[in-house]
């Protein structure tokens, strides 16, 4: 139960920090943080997290990472169903205390989408459903095959947590443009339920496209890890 109770918070801060970080600060008048500060906040959620709760969870945060490392022989199967629900119950409890706060501003409006993952003319850059699921697809693969190196017991000690905050990042960095960064089905979930409208039509593909992409990066890193030739 420790570990299911590490998640739910985990992915709590993810989702209030990252998106949170959209909603409150990234178009702040004069002082805005922008796509580099919103980037900057959710690889720093990840960051903290997994130095506070990855010795007891091992600080998934994400139902793609969770099915990723248990399809790269990390995680058992047994805890893979109790992980996802914790992880879409802590996103869904940070939409809801993040509507709370930006709903105390006057002007406030759910048309700006609330943080949530689209594509076509929900993209924040206009990008089309295909490349959006390529690009999910692909950064949830990166995603994975970072995670998997930074946490091989091959790898330099103690500082996995600082990769891989820094690759989520840059996955920020990358695709904000195209689908405003899903690579999460808990965290784009978390923020939908609250948008409503197109964000649940279109919540599939962020469910879709990242698991998708974790199995690649899993199987993929499964071959270039292996110590067998």
């Amino acid at each position: 139960m420790k570990k299911y109770v590490a998640e739910f918070i985990g992915t709590f801060w993810l989702v209030l920090g990252g998106c949170g970080s959209a909603v409150l600060a990234a178009a702040f008048p004069d002082v805005g943080i922008g796509l580099l500060g919103v980037s900057l906040a959710f690889g720093l959620t990840v960051l903290t997290m997994a130095y506070a709760i990855g010795h007891i969870s091992g600080c998934h945060l994400n139902p793609a990472v969770s099915i990723g490392l248990w399809a790269g022989g990390r995680f058992e199967a047994k805890d893979l169903a109790q992980y996802i629900v914790a992880q879409v119950a802590g996103a869904i409890v940070a939409g809801g205390v993040l509507y709370m706060i930006a709903s105390g501003k006057a002007e406030f409006s759910l048309a700006g989408g609330f943080a949530s993952n689209g594509f076509g003319e929900h993209s924040p850059g206009g990008y089309s459903f295909l490349a959006a699921l390529v690009a999910e697809v692909v950064m949830t693969m990166m995603f994975l095959i970072v995670i998997l190196g930074a946490t091989d017991e091959r790898a330099p000690k103690g500082l996995a947590p600082v990769a891989i905050g820094l690759c989520l990042t840059l996955i920020h960095l990358i695709s904000i443009p195209v689908t405003n960064t899903s690579v999460n089905p808990a965290r784009s979930t978390g923020v939908a339920v609250f948008a409503g409208g197109w964000a649940l039509e279109q919540l599939w593909l962020f469910w879709v496209a990242p698991i998708v992409g974790g199995v690649l990066g899993a199987i993929i890193y499964r071959f270039i890890g292996s110590t067998e030739e």
